[in-house]
């Protein structure tokens, strides 16, 4: 519990408006979308950089745990105050594009810019930022670096550590530091801008981006594969993108995801198929559009695609997305609670990945629906708990999640893709680092945050004294 007299203190920094102790706040910050709930001591509202850096220092002054957030639109708690403290929020005052530099393809843009609104605006200028998180329409920016985030693109054009040029960040003692140039090119010292991102706020506090855009494709097209097997699927997405070809995006759905959708929205997908690929082309020419999607047939069909749709208008593409997007609410016809984790391997492995989960389902009786990003190699497998009322079920849950995480490391994989570790992955991070690896993490908290307030508990990291 906050102190009366640290809050009075905070409440001089930022002003009464932006101090919040009351019931409604503390509920309003205390989940995201893991739907754990963790209420903090306090909300604050810094209204600019200085304000961060004074809270900041006050707090590691006094040891006071800070958790920075933006929507709290994560998976896996990385915005929760499981250990009480203040929430930080930035949504509020820091939601502002500074600066959009058509010469040098680049913008500078505060954290709690909403990635949509950012998207909607370069594209307005025939400009593009290519990451684009599910979460696309609430998360922050911010948010998006903090847990490095994908989205559907990926398989072209990368994720967010890819267009993150620089970065201005306060550290917990409060000092204000710039990471990176606005430079296509810049190797001088060490790349604090790589550290930051995907540190999920426990090293520091991001008050402003530099992030790089490219030109916007002048045309785009889909088109969806359907196949026998979950194999034939998985055969298909690593051979069509070793082959040469790249399209934007290469999304699956497996039988279990498309009997979900169907049930749920009765949109004709064929639910007797073993998985079906989702993917789009784009380009500056209509030839190039064409050549590209003749070469994707090719490849499905030598890999045993039985049927190859190209959407004719706007009406059909988003008639083949529809599923796609939707697929993560239709799967909770399979059970009260999804137990979602977003596993990453090497794409010539998913064919064994997807094969090992399948008897994992089998062995533990959970039908476990997978879906996601394959051209990346990014699994978004959901363990379906019928009963999570029952705590041996629900164990049993957690433990067919741990083996899918052990398979995932064997098969030259990750723990996750985009989601990030924050609470819920954290004690998995012993199966993916060798004790000296971690070690190293712990020194490099230690490095920024001696004090351990920003963010404490998250990324499987061990609690620091001072």
């Amino acid at each position: 519990m906050l102190e009366d007299h640290h809050f009075h203190s905070l409440q001089q920094i930022v002003g009464k408006e932006n101090c919040y102790i009351d019931k409604a706040h503390l509920i309003a910050y205390c989940y995201d979308a893991t739907r754990e709930r963790y209420e903090p001591d306090a909300v604050i509202y810094p209204r600019d950089e200085n304000d961060v850096s004074a809270v900041l220092s006050y707090c590691n002054t006094h040891h006071i745990a800070i958790i920075p957030r933006g929507a709290g639109s994560g998976f896996t708690g990385g915005a929760l105050p499981a250990s009480g403290g203040i929430v930080l929020s930035l949504e509020k005052h820091f939601d502002k594009i500074l600066e959009i530099d058509q010469k040098n393809l680049i913008a500078r843009v505060q954290p709690g810019v909403v990635n949509r609104v950012f998207q909607n605006e370069v594209e307005r200028l025939g400009l593009f930022y290519p990451p684009d998180p599910a979460s696309q329409d609430y998360s922050t920016l911010g948010g998006n670096v903090s847990e490095n985030a994908g989205g559907m693109r990926a398989a072209k054009y990368g994720i967010t550590k890819d267009y993150v040029m620089a970065l201005r960040a306060v550290l917990p003692n409060g000092n204000i530091i710039r990471a990176g140039k606005k430079t296509i090119k810049d190797v001088a010292g060490y790349n604090i801008t790589g550290i930051l991102i995907a540190s999920e706020g426990t090293l520091a506090v991001i008050t402003e981006l530099t992030l790089k855009l490219i030109s916007k494709p002048k045309y785009k097209k889909s088109a969806m594969g359907i196949f026998a097997s979950i194999d034939d699927a998985m055969n298909a997405v690593y051979k069509t993108m070793a082959s040469g070809i790249t399209p934007v995006a290469m999304e699956f759905l497996d039988n279990l995801s498309i009997r979900a959708v169907e049930d749920r929205f009765h949109k004709g997908l064929p639910k007797e198929a073993g998985a079906i690929l989702i993917t789009q082309v784009d380009g500056d020419t209509q030839e190039v559009i064409q050549s590209q999607l003749h070469a994707l047939e090719k490849k499905f069909k030598e890999n045993h695609c039985t049927h190859f749709q190209i959407a004719q208008d706007s009406v059909q593409e988003e008639d083949l997305w529809f599923a796609r997007r939707n697929v993560s609410q239709s799967i909770t016809i399979y059970g009260k609670k999804k137990l979602n984790e977003d596993i990453t391997v090497p794409r010539s492995r998913l064919p064994e990945l997807l094969k090992r989960i399948q008897q994992i389902s089998q062995k533990y009786g959970f039908k476990i629906p997978c879906f996601g990003h394959t051209g990346d190699g990014n699994v978004h497998t959901n363990v379906m708990v019928p009963n999570p009322e029952d705590a041996q079920e629900l164990e049993r849950g957690y433990e067919c999640i741990e083996e899918i995480f052990k398979v995932a490391i064997e098969l030259e994989g990750t723990l996750s893709g985009e989601h990030g570790i924050g609470l819920s992955k954290a004690p998995f991070m012993r199966l993916a680092f060798t004790p000296e690896e971690m070690d190293l993490f712990g020194v490099i908290k230690h490095a920024f945050d001696p004090n351990n307030i920003l963010n404490p508990g998250k990324m499987g990291l061990a609690e620091f004294q001072k």
